[in-house]
């Protein structure tokens, strides 16, 4: 989450220098519920000793407005259809 929220972070940066502004917060979506829970509670991060920077710097950007998270199922989730092989009614379904 930490590197897709650097890259939005970055992409909006780049617009603005272009004269493109986009005020609202950004929506990301996941599909890791331990994810999501760990960005939002503080408490979670005590358990992962490994991302205690990331967590943070989601965290951060959650609270400051910039960022919201929310929860997609793996069915749906259509960044999949890159790093996955599906059958032919799933492929075609994404």
């Amino acid at each position: 989450m930490a590197i897709v929220i650097s890259e939005l972070m970055w992409i909006k940066s780049f617009f603005a220098a272009m004269g493109l502004f986009h005020t609202s917060s950004m929506q990301l979506l996941c599909d890791n519920q331990a994810a999501l829970h760990i960005a939002k509670n503080a408490i979670f991060h005590k358990m992962t000793k490994h991302i205690h920077i990331d967590c943070h710097f989601v965290r951060e950007r959650l609270l400051s407005g910039k960022l919201n998270t929310g929860y997609i199922s793996s069915k749906n989730q259509v960044a999949d259809i890159f790093t996955k092989a599906f059958g032919r009614q799933q492929f075609q379904f994404l």
